[in-house]
């Protein structure tokens, strides 16, 4: 019976086949809709985490002022040189501290010049920061004490400058002074706040503030954790230390502030997931547009139909098959529909991904979901108009102009 119900719904859903893709047109763009929006969320989602993770490993940065984002420090005094090497000597847990400063400098070479960021720190910035050399090398102790013109570029800085040419042993000048490409740092692509991380000099952090800037400020320390550490502990003992060194008495609020990178993360995927929870949520209120469609041609279906249905019944079949058969036919093109939509988003979601340059995550729970949704859609709107031709009376059918 259930096979002879299901090719008797095939039949008459091929008997009009622009009425139904009309007919499930709800439920294929709700359905597409919500899952190419998941889907574009968790590329999303997954594309910030690797972001944050490129920033480093286990890593806190320490800043001066108390805003945690924005704005320069406040008036807050900034960090010296010696509050790294006092965290490092004084904190347990820590695998490494790098005092970082930074400059705006315009680097010429040959004609050619490009306005990038310098930072200037120790050798530990390329632990802290999880960079890796491309070419070259890093500066040595020696270099690093002298605060020798010696610097190494990223990737970015590489390609506006030397194009096809070879960096690493050139020369560029760096505002007022000139510096020697010893190496040339991998690839890191956009930040989390949308930056290119590759577009900077990199150079021992004596010879920025002697030869650039003119004076000893560190703007950040970037603090990195041994993996087994306890964040909170070393948070709570790097900001009882820098109180102690910048001599706040404990009515004093701290004037730097602590950023566990681990945790901006965690801020901006649980964010993008409100937000993709919210757009999926919005997509599918089109599956129960959809939904009053097929309950809508269904109603038309069984007014075109009424003398069919009264035969059938005349001829004995039972009120529970005549509902069957439109109940089935109900399901079967929602359940077309959900296919139809589900190709649809994996093609969309793949092109947005490109589009968006995040990473394609495909999601069989949410693909199943949608599919089954799409399924009990079809139950759920289907059943009125199936049961109101399994009422009809036989005699008052076979009537029916």
């Amino acid at each position: 019976m259930w096979l002879s119900t299901l090719l008797l719904a095939m039949r008459s859903i091929r008997r009009n086949l622009l009425r139904s893709f009309l007919t499930i047109l709800g439920i294929v763009i709700g359905v597409s809709a919500v899952i190419t929006m998941v889907t574009v969320g968790n590329g999303a989602t997954l594309a910030i985490q690797n972001q944050i993770a490129g920033l480093g490993t286990n890593l806190l940065q320490v800043r001066p002022g108390q805003r945690m984002m924005g704005g320069g420090g406040g008036g807050a005094p900034s960090f010296k040189a010696a509050d790294a090497q006092a965290l490092m000597s004084q904190v347990s847990g820590l695998l490494a501290v790098a005092p970082e400063a930074r400059s705006g400098a315009t680097l010429v070479l040959e004609g050619r010049n490009w306005s990038s960021s310098v930072i200037g720190s120790t050798q530990d910035w390329m632990l802290t920061g999880n960079w890796k050399l491309a070419d070259g090398r890093l500066f040595n102790m020696e270099e690093q004490v002298a605060g020798s013109g010696v610097c190494l570029i990223g990737e970015t800085v590489r390609r506006e400058l030397f194009g096809s040419q070879t960096a690493v042993g050139a020369s560029i000048r760096v505002k007022q002074i000139s510096c020697e490409v010893i190496g040339v740092l991998d690839s890191k692509g956009q930040g989390a706040f949308g930056n290119d991380q590759d577009d900077l000099v990199f150079m021992p952090l004596n010879t920025l503030q002697r030869r650039i800037t003119g004076n000893t400020r560190v703007n950040t320390l970037m603090v990195s954790m041994q993996e087994s550490a306890n964040p909170e502990r070393i948070k709570a003992a790097i900001t009882q230390l820098l109180r102690e060194r910048r001599k706040l008495a404990e009515s004093d609020e701290d004037n730097f502030n602590v950023l566990d990178t681990k945790q901006l993360g965690e801020a901006f995927s649980s964010t993008t997931k409100v937000m993709t929870t919210l757009l999926g949520a919005v997509a599918a209120v089109s599956l129960l547009v959809g939904g009053i469609g097929i309950m809508n041609i269904m109603l038309v279906s069984v007014t075109e139909r009424t003398r069919e249905i009264g035969l059938r019944l005349a001829i004995g079949a039972l009120e529970r098959e005549v509902l069957m058969q439109f109940l089935i036919e109900a399901v079967v093109l929602s359940a077309l529909g959900g296919v139809m939509g589900i190709l649809l988003a994996t093609g969309a979601s793949v092109a947005l991904a490109r589009v968006m340059e995040v990473p394609f995550v495909f999601n069989p729970g949410i693909n199943g979901l949608a599919f089954v949704f799409s399924a009990g859609i079809g139950v759920l709107f289907g059943y009125f108009p199936a049961r109101r031709a399994a009422r009809l009376d036989p005699i008052e059918a076979l009537r029916h102009e």
